[in-house]
Order: structure tokens, then C-alpha cells, then sequence
């Protein structure tokens, strides 16, 4: 598997910005914070820096997932949204495409979830030592060959709702760590943030941002 880093080139599209905040729709294949080493500096917080010079990071999207991804413009913004995540406040909603037909409409993934040493940067399933690690799921769409899902996740661990996915035993189509042998297959992986809810840092009033799947 080629796994040269070569993000897609062209504008970030931004979905929303005012005196505190800035959401963009982050393309799949692009960081969203730079990786070791000058090969891989090119990243979303990077490209937005040159439009939005006070930019600060508050969450991240996988390299390989598309979608709503919010950013604070001062310190104060950063630091409310920051809060918001880490107690779980703000809403997000993703769409998958994964392998195989998933059976029922709704259903929770309740498997703790920590990084899988020996093969960093993958994650695993850990009863012992995982932390908790929590996905609300709905059945959009099933065939024999695939099915279309929109996921909650309640809880943000590296990489869960691609763990979650293959815990269940339907991986997300195109995912080059944990489905490579599907990745050929796809031009991407099958994985957007379509919806974040949250308050606003003026004023605390709820706002929600939407990003249509590419697919």
C-alpha cells in the first residue's frame, strides 16, 4: 500500500466565521495538525494560518475523514470550545459506508478502546486497560455488499468509530489501517463529519454546522 503523504490541494471551504470562531470543511487526506518530520507540515491549521493568523486548535479530524471541524480565533473562544469537548457537550454526527449489511436500525458500541503498541498509531479494543469509548449508530441504508450509517459518537477516542465499525464486524469501506483491503477499492475513506452542535463562545447560544458526505 503507497502510503506517501500527498494531501489534496485547493481552498478550504469555510462554512462559518465571525469575531470567535472559524468552521471549515476539512478535505480527506489532509492532516489537520502537522506530523513529524518537513514531509508531512502541510496540514489544515497550517493552510488556515495564512487566512486566519490567530487560528487555535480545539479538536481534530483523522487524516483520512472529511468534515465539519470548528476552530477558535482568540483565546477565550479556544478555551470554551475546549471545555465543551472534553465535557462532552458538543454533538457530532458522522456518515460511514461500511462493509456488509448491517442487521437492525439503531444499536450502541460500548467497547473501551487504547493505543495498540506494538503497531502505533492503531487502536484496539482493551477491557483491562481501555478507556471507555461509547458509538450511537443508525442503519441509513444496508445491502449484502454495504450499508450506509450515521454514527454518534458520545465519547472521542482515537480512532473509535473506525475501531467500533470493526468491532461490529462491518469496518468503514477504504479505511487504509483497519480495511486495507478495501482501501483499493475506494478513492477514500467512506467517513464525514456531517454535523457539529455546540455553544457558542459569545454568548452561549447553540449553533450547529452541516458538511454534506461527499458520498
Amino acid at each position: 500500500m503507497d502510503t506517501t503523504y500527498s494531501p489534496p490541494q485547493g481552498e478550504i471551504p469555510v462554512l462559518h466565521h465571525d469575531h470567535e470562531i472559524l468552521v471549515v470543511d476539512k478535505p480527506a487526506g489532509l492532516l489537520s495538525v502537522p506530523g513529524k518530520g518537513p514531509e508531512l507540515a502541510d496540514c489544515l491549521t497550517a493552510r488556515l494560518e495564512k487566512a486566519f493568523p490567530t487560528v487555535r486548535l480545539v479538536h481534530r479530524l483523522d487524516r483520512d475523514t472529511s468534515g465539519v471541524m470548528v476552530f477558535g480565533l482568540t483565546a477565550h473562544a479556544q478555551r470554551h470550545l475546549g471545555q465543551q469537548f472534553e465535557a462532552r457537550k458538543t454533538k457530532k454526527t458522522y456518515i460511514a459506508r461500511v462493509a456488509g449489511r448491517v442487521e437492525g436500525k439503531t444499536g450502541t458500541v460500548d467497547l473501551p478502546l487504547i493505543v495498540d503498541w506494538p503497531n502505533r498509531p492503531l487502536q484496539k479494543v482493551c477491557h483491562e486497560t481501555g478507556k471507555p469509548a461509547v458509538t450511537d449508530y443508525r442503519v441509513l441504508k444496508a445491502s449484502d455488499e454495504e450499508s450506509r450509517m450515521r454514527l454518534h459518537p458520545l465519547t472521542g477516542r482515537s480512532h473509535q468509530l473506525r475501531v467500533h465499525m470493526l468491532a461490529l464486524g462491518h469496518p468503514i469501506l477504504g479505511d487504509p489501517l483497519y480495511a486495507p483491503e478495501t482501501a483499493g477499492n475506494f478513492p477514500r475513506m467512506m467517513l464525514h463529519a456531517e454535523e457539529l452542535r455546540l455553544s457558542h463562545p459569545d454568548g452561549n447560544n447553540g449553533v450547529k454546522f452541516r458538511s454534506k458526505a461527499p458520498f
